[in-house]
């Protein structure tokens, strides 16, 4: 007789979490692979990574002493790059000691859970969200608690995010600019934002943390200035990684940053740092960590990005999709012809076309086009797009 496996609790929770995000990305799998296949499901590349990327990590492989691939936590020559480029991009004087590298956002907003949030603590984020925050709260014991943005703006919702706080609520998360809506919130937005945290945590006696995920803070269009959170609420972590802005998703390097506001914040890097020694997955490799200083430097063609972003949204339009125009981020997000997300999303499939369901990412009624597809992917997808709402709206007349 086979025994069934026993599993831990917590794994087994994250099943119910996770299943629409699983489901589709085994579809995807089993489709990425066709060459007439046009894809916009995910953020990743569909050309090859920029070459001055790639002879950064060339040079950062030739070691330079004993101990250039030895263990390693923080490596204070990326600390120092990263707080230098802060300074000079945000005007906040971040401290080197402040930065924490990560193996990529993921991990950091991991290890910001794991060290502020457990078991009869709260953590709020905004629905639509990234796929994974909800599990990763309940990963570390806590409560998740969804907030949704505003319908028609998708700025945040200041009002609910007041009505959903709790004297059991440690943190909430802030995604900016906003996977999938590519909002980016205005100073006015986070300014009152910070008012609302800072009052809530006087009247509940312990702060509540913002978890500032800030993997798209470059990705932005039409000239736009990105206001950090970290500007107007000093229990900020900012959370960041390169894999955005290099368009390398499968290296895996970022960091978390503590403002110089945070108060106490010896106290938290030290937390913080414990975090990371007691995951040990979660510090970056020394080879990324060396290639640092060269990384900061670099970035994709975000004008071309944004080039991409102008053509796909108005030949959607002039094929009669309903859809606006994205702040920053790599994603469009066009209200489905039919109510149904996911059944309009295999019509796409049927024409060529691998997306994103909305209900994949709590939007139902939409789905989600990644921008980071080549021009001439772009191109051959538009008379699929064309064939599905015609498709669609046969369906719709019934």
């Amino acid at each position: 007789m086979t025994a069934s496996h026993q599993l831990a609790a917590r794994i087994a929770s994250l099943g119910a979490v996770m299943e629409p995000a699983l489901r589709f990305i085994e579809l995807a799998q089993e489709y990425a692979q066709r060459p007439e296949l046009a894809n916009f499901a995910f953020g990743n590349p569909q050309e090859k990574a920029l070459p001055d990327y790639v002879a950064a990590l060339q040079r950062a492989t030739v070691p330079q002493d004993k101990d250039w691939f030895a263990y390693t936590l923080s490596n204070p020559v990326a600390q120092e790059a990263i707080s230098a480029s802060l300074r000079a991009w945000r005007g906040i004087d971040f401290a080197p000691e402040d930065i924490l590298m990560t193996t990529g956002a993921f991990a950091g907003l991991f290890v910001s859970l794991w060290t502020l949030a457990g078991p009869g603590d709260e953590v709020l984020f905004m629905a639509p969200p990234w796929f994974f925050y909800e599990a990763q709260i309940t990963a570390v014991g806590a409560q998740p608690v969804r907030v949704r943005v505003e319908p028609d703006t998708f700025d945040l919702d200041l009002n609910a995010i007041a009505d959903a706080i709790t004297p059991r609520t440690r943190a909430i998360i802030v995604n900016s600019p906003h996977n999938p809506t590519g909002r980016i919130y205005p100073p006015e937005t986070l300014r009152a934002l910070a008012d609302l945290l800072a009052e809530a945590s006087v009247r509940h006696g312990r702060p509540v943390y913002l978890l500032s995920d800030e993997a798209y803070s470059r990705i932005v269009f039409d000239g736009a200035r990105y206001p950090s959170p970290t500007e107007f609420y000093p229990y900020t972590l900012l959370v960041y990684t390169y894999g955005k802005t290099l368009l390398t998703p499968g290296q895996r390097i970022g960091y978390i940053a503590l403002p110089p506001s945070m108060p106490e914040r010896e106290t938290l890097r030290g937390a913080l740092m414990m975090a990371q020694i007691t995951t040990g997955f979660t510090f970056a490799n020394a080879l990324l960590q060396h290639a640092v200083p060269e990384l900061e430097r670099l970035s994709i063609d975000v004008t071309q990005l944004q080039a991409r972003r102008d053509r796909l949204v108005g030949a959607l339009r002039e094929l009669g999709y309903e859809l606006h125009s994205p702040e920053g981020t790599f994603y469009l997000l066009p209200r489905s012809p039919l109510e149904d997300d996911w059944a309009f999303s295999q019509i796409l499939l049927r024409h060529n076309i691998l997306c994103l369901p909305g209900m994949v990412t709590e939007a139902p009624g939409y789905f989600r086009l990644s921008i980071t597809a080549s021009d001439d992917m772009i191109e051959q997808s538009l008379p699929g797009f064309e064939r599905a709402m015609n498709e669609a709206i046969r369906e719709r007349a019934g």
